[in-house]
């Protein structure tokens, strides 16, 4: 295995960096930060003692990952947020398929990566504002770099690492710079081209598209085949009572 722990690409401009040693979550840290940036600004830490994934479900967080937070203060509406999930998803799907090769790599709607069908990485977003615009947006990040969970026994998908599944170790800080460099990429795409080509991107990576998959809400259990995802970035099955919408599940295959 090769010990190259170089990054590839470099810091993109305009974008701040903070770097710490331990922090109970990125997010949590990024959140009182907030009224402070005055730029797009990646917070990452060696070490989480409180993190957290989606619907508050804990996210292990050993040394050797990355663990990072972006927090920004975009021109953008509650919904216009929430779809920042898909460039951080097409990002994190380019900067990963440079240490492994992107055939092993699909994006689990709405914010996972998989690597040979593990799930290698996942993403968090959180916003605030009263108004019509939010105030600011973080979004999280937790790539298995170095180390899978342990104890994860139950899980429809199983936690895998890089270094596991066969890459070479890449450090959390340099994957960090390929990270924003591929996320401000995105960026620049979605002011040129609109949100359609962030979505065309992310349906070309999509896990199980055109396939019977099932999604599990807080109030229901809907299959059907993936169709598409729409301009809102809501999933959508086509079921045997016609095309369902859905903006919040977990998704089985």
């Amino acid at each position: 295995m090769s010990t190259d722990r170089t990054s590839h690409g470099h810091w993109p401009e305009g974008y701040g960096r903070i770097m710490l040693d331990t922090v109970d979550s990125t997010m949590a840290e990024a959140a009182r930060r907030a009224g402070d940036i005055d730029k797009p600004t990646w917070i990452m830490a060696q070490t989480q003692t409180a993190a957290r994934g989606r619907r508050g479900r804990a996210w292990q967080a050993p040394a050797g990952n990355l663990n990072a937070t972006l927090i920004f203060k975009p021109d953008a509406t509650p919904a216009e947020a929430a779809r920042r999930s898909f460039l951080a998803a097409n990002a994190l799907f380019a900067a990963l398929s440079i240490y492994v090769p992107s055939e092993k790599l699909a994006l689990k709607w709405p914010n996972d990566v998989l690597l040979s069908g593990g799930k290698v990485a996942g993403i968090l977003l959180e916003s605030s504002g009263q108004g019509p615009f939010v105030d600011w947006l973080s979004i999280g990040v937790g790539v298995n770099l170095r180390h899978a969970p342990d104890g994860v026994t139950d899980a429809a998908f199983p936690p895998v690492s890089l270094t596991q599944m066969g890459s070479w170790e890449v450090a959390p800080a340099d994957f960090l710079t390929t990270l924003a460099d591929a996320y401000a990429t995105q960026e620049a795409k979605l002011k040129q081209m609109g949100f359609a080509r962030i979505r065309q991107d992310w349906l070309g990576h999509a896990a199980r598209l055109g396939e019977i998959i099932t999604a599990r809400t807080m109030r229901e259990e809907i299959t059907g085949i993936f169709d598409t995802i729409d301009d809102d970035g809501n999933l959508v099955l086509i079921t045997g009572t016609g095309p369902r919408s859905i903006s919040a599940a977990d998704v089985y295959f």
